[in-house]
């Protein structure tokens, strides 16, 4: 999966908060994600993060980036 830091995950199951979308701050072995709704941040081995996305949301670049291809 191409999950990249800057990135909003929609998850399978909510946070305790309500709140399913988590923007992505660190992704490696590990992730660190944060809470759109609380800001609680949490660190998930990968695997278990990936086998619990719905939707990856990537930023549009903006004007002045260039873009990979």
């Amino acid at each position: 999966m191409d999950v990249r830091p800057g990135d909003l995950l929609l998850m399978k199951k909510p946070h305790p908060c309500g709140c399913g979308t988590f923007l992505v701050l660190r992704a490696g072995m590990d992730f660190k994600i944060r809470c759109t709704s609380c800001g609680r941040e949490i660190m998930l081995p990968r695997r278990k993060c990936e086998k619990n996305i719905r939707r990856i949301t990537h930023p549009a670049p903006e004007a002045g980036e260039k873009q990979n291809t």
